[in-house]
């Protein structure tokens, strides 16, 4: 047994460290020597090797990881990791801040912070020490990349605070890769004749997601935490947090500002404009937020974005270059886009080779040809366009470019439909759609089957494996164990993971089916009216166009999907290998006594997030529309309700507090709510 004097040396080692770590990384104020620093940790590695019954994992000497894993597995996000509204204009946000005022009576304050250019994560700390940290994913369900933020030096594996608000609770920031850092991975990428990373964005997104944490090591990431997705007691300012845990060892931005007005806050975004391009980090605008939680909370949140905060985008940059060519790339739907090849140039620090011309009108609108010297700008700094051609370059050698009249993917014919703006490849086995079909169907926010991907996809639809989505059901072992990087283990987690898929529930399935104009909230509206994939192959147009939310076009192609022969040959297959395929609604009177109702959220529910109120009303075979109609049964009212509430008073729909609604889940749901199951879990 190692003595007591060995074990208070460690902790003390480690205490030591931890705090010249905070110095060094977060506050930019070392007040010990390399040399000296180098020396704790030598020390501390020493005893550990002569100990490692002793290594805790906060011990600094556990920050480069260890063996690579298999894989990441999924974390569901409780809050979900929400999106920001996006503005680009002064009007905007001062539009923004005439809405946040209406809201709440008052003039507010805010929060504003420069938007870093990185990768969103969650970091959860269980009695002060780091236990997880995650990806955002689709805002619901992250991947679990805790040992490759662990290789982050700014990140603390045990906060530097004995105070009880920070001793079980989640942050969430942005990951980053300094310039610096970058251009060094591409001069190395470069050496290796490796293909070189886009931008620091790319690079900071495929170092988290490497299998070998001593890599990621190597890339010398950092991170900024900007919030805390469930406010802490006693604590009612954000600006306030931020401070608080920047104490206790968690890296915050030193340029966020407190702006007591508007005013404030444009005069933040102006000096920032140029200052931001000399930081060693990309910046590519400024956060917004109103800075009381209490506000907050008022304001609520749409199923996408916060309604108290906005991200103001800085302008994107524009360059110049040439087209070195036009070609075409067909889409999952068949829908054939015009793509520019540009002579390579670097803009917001991105190199820049190809750009979407987005459809034949538009190219002739903006009468652009191949050889032609044009302008392209990143449209909010992430998507590259061509906005205009410069004719005054032309030298006579340029050509114009004509839609093709056979699919580069197959060969076969291309049309335009009368009315339509699109060249679709109207053969439904064209390669290029079938692969587009079934990476759609693999998703994560749809039949979610780890391990088939793109690449995987792509290979398995060339030698014939894969003819359409039903095909994965019938993969099997040595279909995939001779492929190129398919190991046992692989080929074991992946017919696993195709399995687990058919389990999953109704509305991912319709949505996985790749119906045009048929997204997931719409998915779910179908799930609502039609509980089974035999009822809803049966509706007609007429019957659709009478469910709040669904207009003729996406009627018109729910319709024209489930008539088509081959598609309603791939259900039936879907349906012969046990994928859900709804429930039988002989179920519906006594499992669903919310069946056929229709629902409506507005304001905010303290018992509640608006996405836990959905899914017990769907849970009960209700549905939630985010309008309000005669059809609608009921509408839900919280704290500060919005306009719905005055319609559902102007047409005379029931309305209920949310103690009625409460009484209705508790009365017809006898278990606990997630929310309570939430906070049981969150108890130390």
């Amino acid at each position: 047994m190692p003595s007591k004097e060995i074990v208070e040396k460690i902790k003390k080692l480690c205490n030591t460290i931890n705090y010249h770590n905070y110095r060094y990384y977060v506050l930019n104020q070392p007040v010990v020597s390399d040399y000296e620093y180098d020396m704790l940790l030598k020390e501390l590695e020493t005893i550990e090797k002569e100990h490692p019954e002793l290594i805790s994992p906060d011990s600094p000497t556990q920050k480069v990881g260890g063996e690579p894993v298999e894989g990441f597995p999924p974390v569901e996000h409780e809050p979900a990791m929400l999106s920001l509204d996006n503005t680009y204009s002064e009007d905007e946000i001062i539009a923004f801040h005439k809405r946040v005022k209406k809201a709440l009576g008052i003039e507010p304050s805010y929060t504003t912070e420069l938007k870093v250019d990185g990768l969103a994560v969650s970091l959860l700390y269980r009695d002060f020490i780091l236990t997880q940290a995650s990806t955002r994913g689709n805002g619901r369900v992250g991947d679990d990349i805790t040992q490759n933020i662990k290789t982050i030096r700014s990140v603390p594996l045990k906060l530097i605070s004995d105070d009880k608000i920070l001793k079980n609770i989640e942050v969430r920031g942005e990951a980053f890769m300094p310039r610096d850092a970058f251009i060094e991975l591409n001069r190395e990428r470069e050496k290796k004749k490796l293909p070189l990373f886009a931008n620091p964005r790319n690079s900071a997104a495929g170092s988290l997601k490497l299998l070998d944490s001593r890599e990621v090591a190597k890339r010398n990431l950092d991170i900024f935490i900007h919030s805390i997705p469930i406010p802490a007691k006693g604590i009612n300012s954000h600006f306030s947090m931020l401070k608080i845990i920047n104490r206790a060892g968690l890296k915050t931005n030193p340029y966020n500002r407190f702006c007591k007005t508007i005013e404030d806050v444009l005069r933040y975004r102006t000096e920032w404009e140029n200052k931001r391009k000399t930081l060693p980090y990309e910046v590519d605008g400024i956060v917004i937020k109103v800075d009381r939680y209490e506000f907050q909370i008022a304001l609520g949140s749409t199923e996408k974005n916060p309604r108290w905060a906005i991200a103001y985008k800085y302008p994107a940059e524009q360059a110049t270059t040439k087209v070195l060519n036009i070609v075409t790339q067909v889409g999952r739907t068949g829908i054939i886009t015009p793509v520019a090849i540009l002579n390579p140039v670097f803009l917001s620090g991105s190199k820049i080779s190809r750009a979407t011309l987005h459809n034949a009108d538009e190219i002739e609108r903006k009468d652009i040809r191949i050889g032609d010297s044009v302008f392209i700008e990143k449209g909010g700094e992430v998507i590259p366009e061509v906005l205009k051609s410069i004719p005054e370059d032309r030298t006579g050698k340029e050509k114009v470019f004509m839609m093709p009249d056979k699919c580069s993917s197959c060969g076969s014919k291309v049309v335009k439909y009368e009315g339509e703006v699109a060249y679709r490849c109207i053969n439904v086995g064209c390669p290029a759609q079938v692969k587009g079909r079934i990476i759609h169907f693999a998703a994560r926010n749809a039949m979610d089957i780890d391990g088939l991907g793109e690449k995987l996809v792509n290979q398995l639809v060339d030698i014939g494996l894969l003819k359409n989505y039903a095909d994965i059901y019938y993969l099997k072992r040595e279909d995939l164990i001779s492929l190129e990087r398919m190991g046992e283990k692989s080929v074991y987690n992946l017919i696993a993971a195709i399995e687990e898929s058919k389990e999953r529930d109704f509305a991912r399935v319709i949505f996985a089916l790749g119906i045009g104009d048929v997204g997931t909230h719409t998915a779910r509206i179908l799930t609502s009216h039609f509980k089974t994939m035999k009822r809803l192959r049966r509706t007609s147009f007429e019957e659709l166009i009478q469910i709040s939310e669904i207009g003729p076009v996406v009627a018109e192609s729910i319709v024209k999907f489930f008539k088509d022969k081959e598609n309603k040959a791939i259900i039936s297959r879907l349906e012969e290998v046990g994928v859900n395929m709804g429930k039988d609604t002989k179920e519906k009177k006594t499992s669903e006594p919310l069946s056929g109702k229709t629902f409506v959220l507005t304001g905010t529910l303290s018992s509640f997030t608006r996405d836990e109120a959905t899914r017990h009303i769907e849970k009960l075979g209700g549905s939630v529309s985010s309008s309000v109609s005669k059809k609608t049964d009921f509408v839900v009212i919280g704290e500060s309700p919005g306009s719905k509430y005055d319609k559902a008073k102007e047409l005379g729909v029931n309305i209920l507090n949310e103690k009625e609604f409460k009484e209705i889940i508790s009365n017809n749901e006898p278990q606990r709510t997630q929310s309570s199951q939430r906070k049981e879990r969150e108890k130390p």
